[in-house]
């Protein structure tokens, strides 16, 4: 297995400040994450006057006015990305924002991203996935809140219509996401349908789903951070603060390291550690040259660098070669 692609998700956690989105950078940056994603949408394409805020953006924010309202507050100008664009580009870690309507494809696809991230929401936009597919690049797809049929007939427009390589994140689309209603599982259902790489976009407290997600397999794990989780907004609730941000990454690549080949042997630092820990045919009493080695005058007991017992029934009723002392390793 290879390197843990780790997606730090800023998404609208800047609150539509650009100085803060810069610091996010540097949090992520400074964590280790291999790339910091952003949400680009526009505000009047985005969102109907009449769409209402969801339960958990009306409890994270304590407003209760339109998304379109809300939205607006934390959009950032196409200036301001295209100067986090270039920030991101000096300080050495990926820029990625995600579309959230077709206007953004088309601005987002003037800054030379490397890929594109499309968010469970639009997974049953088929113009959107369209536009998407049609610049030949490679894509993540977010699949909360889908049947397995709508991830497939996201995947089939996607792939009919020029799109490059996809990779498939499993995501429950709750903010925070209660621990029962992760579902693990169905992220390899999704590697076993369509046989694609998958990952895991996490929007549960803490770090152990996502580190979980990737002993199962995620190649991809996608966690949303802030500042500070006290900060207004919709996602701030349930995002990492920086130190749990770089701790969350350093574990993922703990468990890169710990996956090894898959080959069972012993490693070379347990090598010296086998006649420490092993035991070898010993006597059990002193014996005679000539006697018959049975049960009752030999036993196994450590070091292991004698006999293996193993061996025990090759041994068992042959005749001592030499006399042995107790504790003396057998030899035949």
């Amino acid at each position: 297995m290879g390197k843990v692609l780790i997606i730090a998700e800023v998404g609208v956690n800047h609150n539509g400040n650009l100085n803060i989105a810069k610091q996010l950078v540097d949090v992520a940056k400074d964590a280790g994450a291999d790339i910091v994603k952003f949400q680009t949408y526009d505000v009047n394409a985005i969102s109907s006057k009449m769409a209402e805020m969801a339960v958990y953006q009306k409890k994270n924010t304590g407003r209760t006015n339109s998304q379109k309202k809300m939205l607006s507050e934390f959009a950032l100008s196409h200036e301001d990305f295209m100067e986090l664009a270039d920030y991101c580009r000096k300080k050495g870690i990926e820029f990625l924002s995600t579309p959230f309507d077709i206007p953004s494809i088309r601005f987002l696809q003037t800054l030379d991203c490397n890929r594109w991230k499309i968010p469970s929401g639009e997974i049953n936009n088929y113009p959107y996935l369209v536009e998407i597919a049609k610049t030949n690049k490679d894509i993540i797809l977010s699949t909360g809140m889908s049947t397995i049929e709508e991830v497939e007939n996201a995947v089939r427009v996607l792939q009919s219509n020029g799109s490059a390589k996809i990779l498939l994140l499993h995501c429950t689309t709750q903010y925070p996401t209660p621990f029962e209603d992760v579902n693990l599982k169905a992220m390899l259902t999704l590697k076993e349908k369509f046989g694609v790489e998958v990952g895991y976009s996490d929007h549960t407290k803490g770090i152990e789903i996502a580190i979980a997600a990737v002993a199962m397999g995620a190649v991809v794990i996608e966690k949303h951070f802030t500042l500070d989780r006290n900060m207004q907004g919709p996602d701030h609730k349930a995002s990492l603060e920086p130190d749990e941000l770089k701790k969350m990454i350093l574990s993922i690549r703990h468990i890169e390291k710990a996956f090894g080949t898959g080959e069972k042997k012993p490693a070379e630092i347990e090598k010296e550690n086998i006649k420490i820990a092993r035991k070898s045919i010993v006597a059990k009493c002193d014996i005679q040259a000539g006697d018959i080695l049975t049960e009752k005058n030999i036993t196994t007991k450590r070091p292991g660098n004698g006999i293996n017992p193993m061996q025990w029934t090759n041994v068992i009723g042959t005749s001592a070669i030499r006399d042995f002392v107790e504790d003396e390793l057998i030899e035949i």
